[in-house]
């Protein structure tokens, strides 16, 4: 069985552990978190020995190899340090995305797993689904044509903006990255894994428009707790994390990065006290809520990607554009329309669950886990869709965009 050291033992690294007690593909042995509460609620999940138990992931990779791979489920600012560190003494690396904070970070992590031999899994969960795979075969087996054109839509949701990108872990560029980076590295790497291709050139525009502070209505609270106008507000924290209250999934994400205590009672001392409770017009957030990317390609074919934080949270939705065809997707299901016979296959892909990692993004968690886990058993690495070489060219891409949208140019991508 291969065994796991966790490091960074909050809402990622728990949905990766779990998966490998729900496999039993995989056994965590060891885990380095500073929140002594998800420490502890690591460590007695799993039956971890406490010499094995750390506070500081220094600590861990202080000791000689405890086990076969590493999940570095840090905050993003804290990727690298410990990814190289863990490459060096010679652990399997799944490495949460995104990479890291800058492209020579990213880079140092994917020269030490190089240099080292170990496999590293950066974790492009939406490669995995079955949605994924299916779309992909009807590319490969010509069903639509030459793919001409794509246009993927991320809909963030807008309560879950208001939770990461407004409040919460990401809400800002210097604490965490560009929101691109920190929310839709995902989509450009699956358009680019879609498209089979790398853009040659990349423009961009996007802003923070709506959660500023000359939006804030008018007789607003600093707090939702005390806000008159708390009722008639999409944004009111009351109703997003009272509402998760008697939802396992929900309990799980987004409440228990809220709090520990799922009562009504705990759920409102937090939101006094803590950060989710603030007024969604207040906040120290400078992330864009509304992106959009074009993506031209060396065959002279292009690709949009819009984020936006202005709609409901759901499954990513594409439409692919081909000579012979096109493919209207929703995450789930898949129309395909032939342009020979005019007509239409619809094909359920089977997918699971929602688009959140309460759910495991569609599937995309556990079947990226088990891709990893078996990897390594088999020592196989093509059993993981993406290695560093190819997840530091898509992160690529993301830098790219960010670059045209701060400068308002039309940004090349050169090969490295």
């Amino acid at each position: 069985m291969v065994t796991l050291a966790i490091i960074g033992a909050g809402l990622r690294g728990m949905s990766y552990a779990r998966r490998a007690l729900e496999s039993g593909m995989a056994r965590v042995v060891a885990v380095a978190e500073p929140d002594p509460e998800r420490r502890r609620s690591m460590a007695a999940a799993h039956d971890v020995p406490a010499e094995n138990v750390f506070a500081d992931w220094r600590d861990l990779l202080a000791r000689d190899r405890l086990a076969d791979a590493a999940v570095i489920s840090t905050q993003d600012s804290m990727h690298t340090e410990p990814a190289v560190r863990a490459a060096d003494l010679g652990y399997h690396l799944l490495l949460e995305k995104p990479m890291a904070q800058s492209e020579e970070e990213a880079a140092a992590i994917a020269a030490a797993a190089d240099r080292n031999d170990v496999l590293l899994a950066v974790c492009h969960v939406m490669r995995y689904t079955p949605y994924t795979i299916k779309l992909r075969e009807l590319i490969a087996e010509g069903r639509i044509g030459e793919v001409m054109n794509i246009q993927h839509l991320e809909q963030v949701g807008w309560w879950h903006q208001a939770h990461s990108f407004v409040r919460g872990n990401w809400r800002s560029e210097e604490g965490s990255g560009p929101m691109l980076m920190t929310k839709a590295c995902h989509d450009l790497d699956w358009i680019t894994h879609v498209k089979g291709a790398l853009p040659e050139r990349v423009s961009s525009f996007g802003n923070l428009v709506h959660f500023r502070a000359e939006n804030r209505p008018d007789g607003a609270a600093e707090r939702c707790v005390e806000c008159p106008v708390e009722s008639t507000c999409p944004y009111s924290a009351k109703r997003i994390y009272l509402d998760c209250l008697g939802d396992a999934d929900k309990e799980f994400w987004p409440l228990s990065a809220v709090t520990a205590d799922h009562t009504k009672e705990g759920v409102l001392a937090a939101l006094r006290e803590g950060p989710y409770g603030r007024c969604a017009y207040t906040c120290d957030n400078d992330v864009v809520d509304t992106q959009v990317v074009t993506m031209e390609f060396a065959d002279g074919t292009s690709a949009t990607c819009t984020v936006t934080a202005f709609a409901a949270l759901e499954h990513r939705k594409t439409r692919i554009f081909g000579t012979r065809g096109s493919i209207d997707g929703d995450g789930v299901v898949l129309r395909v329309h032939d342009f020979v016979t005019d007509e239409v296959t619809v094909i359920d892909t089977g997918a699971n669950g929602d688009p959140t990692a309460a759910t495991g993004h569609g599937g995309g968690d556990a079947a990226l886990f088990d891709a990893f886990v078996d990897a390594i058993g088999k020592n196989d690495p093509s059993l993981v869709l993406t290695d560093g070489a190819e997840s530091l060219a898509t992160h690529r891409v993301v830098w790219a965009a960010e670059q045209a949208r701060r400068t308002g140019t039309v940004v090349s991508l050169l090969p490295h």
